[in-house]
């Protein structure tokens, strides 16, 4: 009589199982705990993201409040702030809070970005500096190009043009989304209109030929327009 080989391979599995139970339930425990640790790590990440853009947005609320106006009657229920700093100062406390509890999400970057500007409004130059060079250093690249972005608003208005133009034509080398390169060579030669005339016009001349079609282009032909 021949033998199915289907139910031979059954019965040899049944057999090993009989003879190796415990070993099989350990591996099946083992495999189950795998699995459950596994989906409760994703839904504990998806749930501290939630936690994170949820404080986030509350502290962009902050951030983007009204600053009352003399002799301008404030809406009903809608918060304002007698000075741009001092909304500055309330907002900061929050997305300090954001960054801190969740670092690791993009909102909680994205909060140390915004602390940095708001430490700018604040008149607090140092740790507007050292805040938005964490971003530069921990960011995406994106948000590392905004930072840098930031600092080089920071450093003009402190008189360290050296080191804006530096940032600024690194920028222009290395483009990403959030900065094009078009971006950070307005910016450029915007600086050197005062200092460098000659050379702005060499920027502008250069974004008008190149970038004809984009609102940078139409920008830098402009300028050149009133440098004439």
């Amino acid at each position: 009589m021949k033998h199915d080989a289907l139910v031979d391979n059954a019965q040899s599995a049944v057999a090993w199982l009989e003879e190796h139970k415990s070993e099989a339930i350990r591996f099946a425990a083992v495999l189950i705990a795998v699995v459950a640790i596994g989906i409760g790590s994703v839904l504990f990440y998806q749930h501290r993201q939630e936690q994170a853009s949820v404080a986030f947005g509350a502290a962009m609320d902050i951030y983007s409040a009204p600053v009352a106006q003399p002799g301008v009657p404030a809406q009903p229920g809608v918060r304002t702030y007698p000075s741009s700093a001092a909304r500055a100062l309330a907002a900061n406390a929050q997305f300090l809070k954001v960054a801190n509890s969740y670092g690791s999400t993009d909102s909680g970057k994205n909060a140390l970005y915004f602390s940095g500007l708001c430490y700018m409004e604040m008149g607090q130059a140092s740790q507007a500096e050292k805040t938005l060079k964490q971003v530069v250093r921990d960011g995406n690249k994106n948000l590392a190009a905004l930072g840098n972005l930031a600092l080089v608003n920071l450093y003009q208005q402190n008189g360290h043009a050296s080191d804006a133009i530096k940032l600024l034509n690194q920028l222009a080398s290395h483009p990403t989304t959030a900065v094009p390169a078009s971006e950070a060579k307005l910016e450029l030669a915007s600086m050197y209109e005062k200092t460098n005339p000659q050379q702005a016009q060499k920027i502008y001349a250069q974004l008008k030929d190149k970038d004809s079609k984009t609102a940078a282009g139409q920008i830098a032909a402009q300028k050149l327009q009133g440098m004439k």
